[in-house]
């Protein structure tokens, strides 16, 4: 996949902005990247687009701007001299797609149907907007459309908000979810900076659904640790269950065979997805254990420590 689009995979969602001022680009995606998604769309719906992001770009070059609503070659040209990393547009432009191609700038085609999505398929794209996502059929169509198309991965828009947004990103074919709800109009009109970083992290937090999975006790030796064990099972009647290095009760309490992680022992938190949880949290000034990170089959992470402790216990996210 393009490094760019990676990127935005990581993050998960694509904040898509309207705006009328220029000059409010760039505290606006400030606000953003302050409540975890240093990603902006924006679209060409007004004349100020280009300008836009020219300003984002010169301002926050680590800031994944890229221009939506992008119906012309003339306007992907402005928005790529003005700085936008990636091109979205609402339907499949051949001409947009293939000048995207020519100019190595990565383009995400909107697509509604498998004849377009076959068409971008054999034109090399790997990742296709799928919209207008709930009017065009929501999820169940998507997932029919990955049927013929397995290799194809999708960046829905159009409908999605916080009610449905974990129900879209649970489907590995899609990267990231599109969506207005991020950036209301009357907060940006109101220079509602706060109000928006805030949106911002309840998107994150939303999207990452972050639970307590479980807390681990250290012990000095397996023989603590299976007294340990047994008492916790008696007070929430919770079954023993033995492991190589742990022994649960229940599934809230993981004993130690031995002084494992963190002086008081470590929490487990889980996530929907390790990659972006690592992605938001290093955005908020956390650091991480790469050592200690663990992979599925498809290269993504299923587990890994924060570099430090809290209050005396290690901490560590898990894939839900």
């Amino acid at each position: 996949m393009n490094p760019i689009l990676e990127q935005i995979s990581n993050i998960g969602l694509v904040p898509v902005i309207k705006i009328d001022d220029a000059e409010k680009a760039v505290p606006l995606v400030r606000a953003l990247k302050k409540g975890g998604i240093p990603v902006a769309e924006v679209t060409f719906r007004t004349a100020c687009a280009a300008e836009a992001i020219r300003k984002i770009a010169d301002a926050e070059p680590d800031v994944l701007v890229g221009a939506g609503t992008v119906i012309s070659v003339e306007q992907a040209k402005a928005a790529v001299e003005a700085g936008a990393k990636y091109i979205i547009s609402p339907g499949f432009d051949a001409e947009v797609v293939k000048w995207c191609i020519d100019n190595n700038v990565p383009i995400t085609p909107g697509c509604s149907d498998a004849s377009d999505v076959s068409v971008a398929a054999k034109m090399g794209l790997e990742v296709v907007k799928f919209f207008p996502a709930e009017a065009a059929g929501g999820l169940k169509v998507l997932k029919a459309l990955s049927g013929p198309f397995p290799n194809m991965k999708f960046i829905p828009t159009g409908g999605i908000g916080p009610d449905n947004l974990g129900s879209y990103l649970a489907f590995k074919k899609i990267i990231a979810c599109g969506g207005s709800w991020m950036v209301p109009g009357d907060m940006l009109d109101n220079n509602d900076w706060d109000g928006i970083t805030a949106l911002a992290k309840e998107a994150i937090l939303k999207m990452l659904d972050i639970k307590l999975r479980h807390i681990g006790i250290n012990s000095a030796s397996e023989e603590e640790a299976v007294c340990t064990a047994e008492r916790f099972s008696a007070m929430t009647g919770g079954a023993v269950k033995d492991g190589n290095k742990s022994l649960f009760a229940g599934t809230e309490f993981e004993v130690m065979k031995f002084m494992g992680m963190g002086k008081c022992g470590h929490i487990a938190l889980s996530v929907t997805d390790v990659d972006r949880a690592v992605t938001f949290f290093k955005s908020q000034g956390f650091e991480f254990d790469d050592a200690s990170a663990t992979y599925s089959d498809d290269g993504k992470r299923k587990f890994i420590y924060f570099k430090d402790e809290v209050g005396g216990f290690a901490v560590h996210l898990v894939k839900a």
